[in-house]
């Protein structure tokens, strides 16, 4: 049975990413008027290049500081050896597209509008890679997707 994706619908998603690297990796791709809540990020390390090698967690979408497009935001950097778990269940959200431009900051009550109108056509999206092409990194993503059309 399929599921039913339209307009005030809340479903519980989950995908799983094996062999990450250095390439990146979307786990998420934004759709407008769509809300993610991501639940869960479990990231086991089969194995890495060099022990200072990183998995890392970025979220590729508006900065409303500097009212900025498609910029690269480093949530998570975590450093785990071969045959080690890391689970980041701290829960966040982000839209699925950004708002329409505006001149940075955020300081009003119509830009904080505009981020939640999503009214642009640039779609955010969360994404991982690691240090070195030779690190391998199992990912499992948890998230709810909020669908406001």
């Amino acid at each position: 049975m399929a599921i039913v994706r339209s307009a005030g619908t809340e479903i519980i998603r989950t995908a799983h990413f094996e062999d990450i690297d250095i390439n990146m990796q979307k786990l998420i791709i934004g759709e407008q008027h769509h809300i993610y809540t991501v639940l869960s990020v479990t990231v086991y390390c089969h194995t890495i290049q060099a022990t200072t090698n990183d998995w890392s967690l970025y979220m590729n979408g508006y900065d409303s500081k500097a009212g900025t497009s498609a910029q690269i935001h480093n949530l998570i950097g975590a450093n785990i050896q071969p045959t080690e778990t890391f689970v980041w269940n701290d829960k966040f959200s982000f839209n699925g597209h950004e708002p329409t431009d505006f001149a940075g900051p955020m300081d009003s009550v119509s830009k904080q509008n505009a981020i939640a109108d999503q009214a642009s056509s640039v779609a955010q999206y969360l994404y991982c890679k690691s240090t070195h092409a030779d690190d391998n990194f199992e990912v499992s993503i948890t998230y709810i997707d909020q669908n406001n059309a």
